[in-house]
């Protein structure tokens, strides 16, 4: 007769084990699809969305069906193709230290599922987005294809301006929001597309000065690899200035939007110009990219809060 401790010690380990497994796969999944990406661009897609809504003079309770499906088709779009770049990088990743643990590298999941599974995830979401409107859908599908296509298969490894190419995608989130509620688009929407388009350049190129010596062994061409730290930094201060003039155009969303907006990009401007007179590049290239993450953060947030009581 078995021993009830003996037992009971066995039933333990295996539901050790099987806890362990499932938490393994839940961080392979979340490494495949990117999360922190995913919801940074759902930040944006829903900035589009309320404010098509608050220029449309639409209610939110009269669409929050839209609104539901335009998230869940912009996250599985983006989902799929974050797991398909992670399964097109699966010979540079080894090399970088913030991607070795992928499960590309490791193995823990087979190649031809994460294919299959950025497939079927990105397909999802284009159909997911068309029930909205075929104009959203349309700009899910663009931004897939730059990031995919242009960016990862195409330039990545190629060309210093990948992250310029690479920055169409980022910038699609809004318009994907905007245009499920407004399919013919506004001024303000381009604003919103062009916000997000110049941010990125300055934002990734701090984070490849921080992981210069990573991309380098990887053979990937980012400028500060290929031309330096001083061209790269008058790269990211020529785009932070043209940040500049964007929150004119959005004006109509009031004063206290404007000047928080505007306080935002001359302080960024002020932290790039400091850059030429610092000595270590990599500690000013991590401010930079930490105050990139919050100039994002507070400019979108902003953009809903001043118009909150509007939309319903």
């Amino acid at each position: 007769m078995d021993n009830p401790r003996t037992v009971e010690s066995a039933s333990t380990e295996i539901i050790g084990q099987s806890t362990v497994r499932e938490s393994s796969l839940l961080a392979d999944i979340k490494s495949l699809i990117k999360v922190g990406i995913i919801n940074s661009n759902l930040i944006t897609t829903f900035a589009g969305f309320w404010l098509a809504l608050y220029f449309t003079g639409s209610s939110f309770i009269d669409h929050w069906l839209t609104f539901l499906l335009t998230m869940l088709g912009t996250a599985f779009v983006i989902a799929g193709g974050c797991i398909i770049n992670n399964w097109y990088d699966r010979d540079i990743d080894p090399i970088m230290s913030r991607t070795k643990n992928r499960p590309t590298v490791t193995g823990t999941m087979s190649l031809t599922l994460i294919r299959n599974m950025g497939i079927a995830t990105s397909l999802t979401g284009f159909v997911i987005l068309l029930f909205t409107t075929m104009e959203a859908a349309l700009w899910g599908a663009f931004g897939w294809f730059v990031y995919v296509v242009l960016y990862t298969m195409w330039s990545k490894r190629r060309y210093t301006i990948n992250t310029v190419i690479g920055s169409f995608s980022g910038a699609v989130p809004p318009l994907i929001g905007w245009s499920a509620i407004d399919p013919g688009l506004q001024l303000e929407a381009v604003i919103l597309f062009l916000i997000m388009f110049i941010w990125q350049t300055p934002h990734f190129l701090a984070l490849a000065m921080k992981k210069k010596d990573e991309y380098q062994a990887a053979g990937i061409p980012m400028l500060p690899v290929v031309h330096g730290f001083d061209m790269t930094k008058r790269q990211i201060v020529i785009y932070v200035a043209c940040l500049l003039p964007l929150p004119i155009y959005l004006a109509s969303l009031g004063s206290v939007f404007l000047i928080i907006a505007t306080t935002l990009s001359l302080g960024w401007l002020a932290l790039g110009v400091a850059g030429f007179f610092m000595k270590n590049d990599r500690k000013w290239a991590t401010w930079m990219f930490i105050y990139s993450l919050n100039y994002l953060t507070i400019m979108f947030f902003m953009m809903v809060l001043v118009t909150l009581p509007f939309p319903f």
